[in-house]
């Protein structure tokens, strides 16, 4: 830990679930001698997953090299992952940082930009299978660390990860207040906030609108696997030869 100052950003974009975003903003954007800018593909507003507005600061070229790079996921991730100029950017801002932090499915962009192989990682428990075809080690735990790269799982996972995130930059008391004036205590009206913990009917009822996303998800991910993999095999023959 230092007192360096801070350039924190994210990635925003179509789409996303505004909670991976805000959930980490309200803690990041208050750390001490700190900035928090949003980039993405076009700069301006973005809506939501329910239509909700944000807006982007600037397009992804104007970023300089972030100390934190936040990334969040959200139904629209499934459209950036065969975006060269996305996974791209991710790829040379993750080269730099001090922290790559993704929330909820952001993990599985983090993956498309290959930065998860041999990486202990996490993401919602519905995507959870998925992050082994990018090389991870998929952890199922609400927060993972893994050197520069720290991984929460679903949507409210974001603010957990988060104050971990600003524990490790400005230290405990700093990340103590912060959750204060939060007033992060959850006291959860139900114990069902896990598959483990819910009953399988509620399970069901949680999979059925997203079953298609999933399995779109599922697809695009075995493609990057092949890819992958048939790229390994040229440079094998190429090294053989």
């Amino acid at each position: 830990m230092d007192h360096r100052p801070l350039r924190i950003g994210a990635l925003l974009f179509e789409g996303l679930d505004q909670i991976d975003f805000t959930g980490p903003y309200e803690v990041l954007a208050k750390l001490s001698d700190s900035t928090f800018t949003t980039y993405g593909p076009v700069a301006g507003p973005v809506a939501d997953t329910t239509g909700l507005v944000l807006r982007a600061d600037a397009v992804l070229e104007e970023a300089p090299q972030l100390d934190v790079l936040l990334v969040p996921g959200g139904p629209g991730q499934q459209k950036l992952m065969d975006d060269d100029r996305v996974l791209a950017w991710l790829r040379s801002q993750a080269a730099g940082a001090g922290c790559v932090f993704s929330v909820c499915t952001g993990a599985l962009l983090l993956g498309a930009a290959g930065l998860l192989r041999g990486v202990r990682a996490t993401t919602h428990w519905a995507a959870l299978h998925l992050l082994p075809y990018f090389g991870a080690d998929a952890t199922d735990e609400r927060v993972v660390f893994d050197g520069r790269l720290v991984s929460a799982g679903g949507v409210t996972a974001g603010i957990d990860g988060a104050l971990r995130v600003a524990e490790l930059l400005r230290g405990t008391e700093e990340a103590q207040t912060i959750q204060l004036l939060l007033q992060y205590a959850p006291e959860p009206p139900f114990d069902c906030g896990t598959p483990a913990t819910a009953p399988q009917h509620i399970v069901d009822a949680a999979l059925r609108p997203i079953g298609d996303l999933t399995a779109a998800r599922l697809v695009t991910t075995r493609r990057f696997a092949d890819r992958e993999r048939a790229a390994g095999s040229r440079r094998t023959d190429t090294g053989s030869a």
